[in-house]
């Protein structure tokens, strides 16, 4: 059984490539707060969607605290799709899977399916702005997982999605980077 993290837990270092070129090193990000979201396929429109509403949403969570989106993706692929919303924060690699297997990042056919039915009107709006997911290059099983690290690199929610669609509450995330308390998780969402 695949070993998932939990509140309390340390954080396991990063050291992945960037869309922008570079080479990410979580040490970077000692002695802040941050969101570490892993995704799946480049071409996801969940994801994409999802990406698109962190972007829009990353000043309301004040200017200290950091986003790290981790796609399953080559990084050309990657660079080719989710690169082209301009993320003000990194977007990173992860072709080989090192990290999700690192996170527990699971692979669900009923979460796969579950999306895809329960979340149809998002899946729909997703194609709609232009995210189509062709070509895949990633697994079409992958669940995200979203993480919320405090200053001392100590996980303070852990949360696995149900299904393709699901991430934590924008509102949950908010609530973590400017109280700077333990948030109250709030039920997950597309937001």
């Amino acid at each position: 059984m695949m070993m998932t993290l939990k509140k309390g837990d340390k954080i396991i270092p990063i050291r992945l490539p960037a869309i922008d070129g570079t080479d990410f090193d979580s040490a970077a990000l000692n002695g802040k707060r941050y969101l570490l979201s892993f995704f799946r396929f480049a071409t996801c429109p969940f994801c994409n969607l999802r990406l698109h509403r962190l972007i829009e949403a990353r000043d309301s969570f004040g200017p200290d605290f950091k986003i790290v989106t981790i796609f399953e993706s080559p990084l050309g692929h990657l660079q080719k799709y989710a690169g082209r919303q301009r993320a003000p924060f990194p977007i990173l690699a992860d072709p080989q899977w090192e990290y999700y297997r690192k996170y527990g990042i699971r692979h669900s056919l009923g979460g796969m399916f579950k999306g895809m039915l329960m979340r149809f009107p998002t899946l729909m709006k997703g194609m709609f702005a232009g995210y189509i997911p062709l070509p895949v290059r990633g697994s079409l099983l992958t669940m995200p997982a979203d993480f919320l690290i405090d200053e001392n690199g100590t996980v303070q929610t852990a949360y696995y999605a149900s299904d393709e669609g699901d991430h934590l509450a924008l509102e949950t995330i908010r609530e973590f980077a400017l109280d700077k308390q333990n948030p109250t998780e709030k039920p997950g969402t597309v937001n």
